[in-house]
């Protein structure tokens, strides 16, 4: 991904009818479809279709089949429900007839009520860190076939600062708690439903690794296949993309070869904007 009009395009779907939309796909070294892009497209495609009066408030994707990054996807949308505050939409991602994903988005009107959330964690401001890219330039000398795979992987489109050891350069076995700022790298001038979208590619960044933290010296240079099963966000207030987000994740358990993660996002202020759930695959290959 070289810059965010990029990303926005790749967001955007051609609308073929009503309910029936199709994507083209962010080329990942790994050649798969990338989770974050199916989200955010699926979400896409569900926006097109409810009032403008209507935000999303929650999403629950299933991931079904790898995505072939060869192939367009059909969106295609099922309007469940039409509601006097509530609006209930479900997305089924196709390549070739078959569906690799899932999706169920509940969208609702602003109203007024009750207001609370958790305390943001006390963490080192972003300012005052690197970068993950600028983590691994020891890299370039030590293993500079690695750091060529992870610069081809990286989303140049977002900068991620991480409070300590970037996970993916981490060895030693820590804790499963990790708190990564990020943002776009551009500015963007942006409506809500766009940052939702944007919000819902980067969500799957960083979340499944933190299950790995525990175990980092056995699968730091194992052969792991990764893959999302599920993922659920939850948007809670108004956020900007283009300012500094911190994602606080956890990864409560990992078992049967699954491990499962939940991450708060909070804006620079410490207003809490959104929350994530993902399980995913963890297959040594030993």
């Amino acid at each position: 991904m070289i810059d965010l009009k990029s990303l926005v395009d790749l967001l955007t779907l051609e609308q073929k009818d009503t309910h029936h939309f199709v994507g083209q796909n962010y080329k990942t070294t790994w050649g798969r479809v990338f989770g974050g892009q199916v989200l955010g497209q699926s979400l896409h495609a569900a926006y097109q279709t409810v009032p403008k009066d209507r935000k999303v408030h929650s999403m629950h994707g299933y991931f079904i089949l790898g995505g072939d990054i060869n192939i367009p996807i059909d969106y295609q949308v099922d309007a469940i429900r039409d509601g006097k505050s509530f609006t209930t939409r479900r997305v089924v991602a196709f390549q070739q007839g078959r569906a690799i994903f899932n999706m169920s988005a509940s969208f609702h009107l602003e109203e007024e009520g009750v207001d609370h959330q958790i305390t943001m964690p006390n963490v080192l401001t972003p300012e005052l860190l690197l970068t993950d890219i600028q983590q691994a330039e020891p890299l370039q000398k030590i293993d500079p076939e690695r750091y060529a795979r992870l610069m081809q992987a990286h989303p140049q489109v977002f900068e991620f600062r991480p409070v300590g050891k970037a996970i993916y350069l981490e060895t030693n076995n820590k804790p499963p708690l990790s708190h990564i700022w990020f943002k776009t790298k551009e500015k963007i001038k942006a409506n809500l439903p766009l940052q939702h979208q944007l919000l819902a590619f980067a969500s799957d960044y960083s979340l499944l690794l933190a299950a790995t933290l525990p175990h980092r010296k056995e699968l730091a240079h194992a052969r792991i296949y990764y893959a999302s099963l599920d993922h659920a966000l939850w948007f809670h207030r108004d956020f900007v993309i283009d300012d500094w987000l911190l994602y606080a994740i956890e990864s409560p358990s990992a078992s049967n070869a699954r491990g499962f993660s939940r991450g708060s996002i909070f804006n620079r202020e410490g207003i809490m904007v959104a929350s994530v759930s993902q399980e995913g695959l963890m297959r040594n290959y030993k």
